[in-house]
């Protein structure tokens, strides 16, 4: 079964003179000449897709440099205070980073509502040039556009609670809301539960006119499904607290979409041929797909080890490394909890216990970390340092962070990232990367489900798509014993949802939602594992501080930061939020 794959390039190919950038921003059509647009279903194809850009807006690969959510949280540590653009450290160090107008790297509220102005503009030319189409045609193409108004108002929704609805339909003269009009201007905010429904309504009503398959192998494949708007919907529910809506749309997800989870949970992150198996994993539901010399990004380049340097000619840089809090989470095959005080008791498959702390790790482990002993490239990641001058220090071995200093790519918590590096490939450097970016995959689906059912108290229901989710990499299901009641399921799901997403941008709106980051984030000092190796060639293990002393903070006001000041002037009905 094909699925949904996104070609962020396919834009390029259809209209080679102008840049991919150029096309996915698309301006509304009179601006390029309608008729011309709107002359055939083509040439109007390319400019529907333009509505598709908002989830590049988001992407944690080529956007790593303010987007990488995961490292605003306890999972992942930026090495450098700010380099390469890097601001993860000092977003939750410096309490100057959030004020009034000011939500930093969360700021999108103006860049979704341009995103909303475009698609509702384009909903209107759809309403314009209807009669030049099947009825069929306009109703699909109306339904892609309204699912990406519904996602934009997601991200604006998650960052600062209720907004302005501005609809296609909406405006004084029953056009687009757009504050062209004086009249059209000034609307207060809706309630944050009014906002929320409104998203789910449109997503619910997109799904319901959209196909369940584009077909496969044509130009049109990898664009919005019945399946895909589904799966976006149980996550959004989440964020409502609306656990029937999120467990029903999971439900549908998988009835239209027929996705299932792939038996190699590493496979789904070092995919980038178009024509492999690897490319059209039946576990994801949709994806930004880049092609070199069309689109590409930099997270090799920026995620890799120094000790890659001599196979590439070049420093590596490595600003992003998985910190203990999340390697410490994965559990050893056999489903035993991993403790720095008992590990060395846990025996492996044949009975023996265990000579080092990572290679008898779950799966997931394995494929999202590349930890002191992992088989990397036809290497071993050495992370150790050596315990006096006569050892030497491995060629990844860890470097003290410092806020005054620089770890010079080196990692400071002891682990490197692997998931989506891509392994193998000999020409990043100069070409770029091109590891396909899963924007949904199903797994994320039944998690979705299983906390959805929890919250209802339907404990033993939930435990079925989470024990899904484990049997893949082969733990042992949790039972009634494990969960027998909402908050211990609760704990689970949570460190399962970390284990299985790590590294996917899910993180940290985890905890906006669940209203935990100021419980996990502030106030604490996270850590990492300094190995020492002796001259016996045996290691030694400690964990250590990685933040020089400092300690990071979360406000209880940065649960919904404050809107931009330009809305808060133009709209006199539009009030700020509380606390700023």
């Amino acid at each position: 079964m094909k699925k949904s794959i996104f070609i962020a390039a396919l834009a390029v190919l259809a209209l080679s003179s102008t840049s991919c950038n150029d096309i996915l921003d698309v301006e509304p059509s009179d601006k390029y000449g309608s008729d011309a647009i709107w002359s055939t279903e083509t040439s109007a194809d390319y400019y529907i897709m333009a509505s598709y850009q908002h989830f590049k807006d988001h992407s944690i690969l080529s956007n790593h440099t303010r987007h990488y959510y995961d490292a605003y949280t306890d999972l992942y540590k930026s090495t450098t205070w700010l380099g390469a653009d890097h601001m993860y450290n000092k977003q939750f160090m410096l309490a100057s980073q959030f004020g009034k107008n000011n939500a930093s790297d969360f700021a999108c509220w103006d860049g979704a509502y341009g995103r909303i102005k475009r698609a509702n503009l384009l909903l209107n030319d759809l309403d314009r040039f209807a009669g030049r189409f099947d009825p069929e045609w306009v109703k699909i193409r109306r339904a892609e556009v309204r699912f990406a108004v519904a996602m934009n108002y997601f991200y604006i929704a998650r960052v600062y609670g209720g907004f302005v609805i501005r609809t296609d339909k909406s405006g004084i003269n029953g056009g687009t809301d757009d504050g062209a009009c004086p009249e059209d201007c000034n609307r207060a905010r809706a309630s944050e539960k009014d906002s929320y429904d409104f998203i789910m309504k449109t997503m619910l009503e997109s799904a319901a006119d959209l196909p369940e398959s584009w077909g496969q192998g044509g130009t049109l494949e990898g664009r919005a499904t019945k399946g895909m708007v589904y799966g976006f919907l149980s996550r959004v529910a989440l964020f409502a607290e609306d656990w029937e809506m999120a467990a029903n749309a999971a439900d549908s997800c998988a009835k239209y979409g027929k996705y299932r989870l792939v038996d190699n949970y590493a496979d789904l992150f070092n995919s980038h041929d178009p024509q492999s198996d690897l490319a059209n994993l039946s576990e994801v539901i949709y994806a930004i797909y880049y092609k070199k010399e069309l689109a590409t990004h930099s997270f090799d380049n920026a995620m890799r080890s120094p000790g890659d340097a001599e196979r590439d000619k070049v420093p590596g840089t490595a600003y992003i490394v998985p910190t203990a809090e999340l390697a410490d989470m994965y559990e050893f095959k056999d489903g035993t909890s991993f403790d720095w005080n008992t590990w060395k008791n846990v025996k492996d498959e044949n009975g023996k216990k265990l000579t080092d702390p990572y290679t008898y790790r779950e799966p997931r482990f394995q494929a999202t970390i590349l930890y002191d002993g992992a088989q990397w490239e036809g290497r071993t990641i050495e992370t150790f340092v050596g315990q006096t001058a006569s050892v030497a220090d491995g060629v990844d071995a860890s470097v003290t962070w410092t806020r005054a200093g620089k770890t010079d790519g080196h990692t400071c918590t002891g682990y490197y990232i692997r998931k989506y590096l891509m392994e193998g490939d000999k020409d990043f450097r100069t070409k770029g990367s091109i590891n396909t970016e899963i924007c949904l995959r199903y797994a994320e689906v039944l998690l979705n489900k299983a906390e959805a059912l929890g919250m209802l108290g339907r404990i033993e229901e939930a435990l079925v798509p989470l024990n899904q989710v484990r049997a893949r990499v082969g733990l042992p299901a949790r039972t009634l014993e494990d969960a027998p009641n909402t908050a211990a399921f609760m704990t689970l799901l949570r460190k399962e949802r970390v284990c299985e997403l790590a590294g996917e941008g899910q993180r940290y709106w985890d905890l906006v939602r669940w209203k935990l980051a100021k419980e996990v984030i502030d106030g604490k000092a996270f850590h990492g594992v300094q190995i020492t190796r002796r001259s016996t060639g045996t290691k030694t293990y400690k964990t250590v501080d990685i933040d020089d002393g400092y300690v990071h903070m979360y406000e209880d006001r940065y649960y919904r930061l404050s809107l931009p000041a330009a809305e808060l002037t133009n709209n006199k009905l539009c009030e700020d939020n509380p606390w700023w």
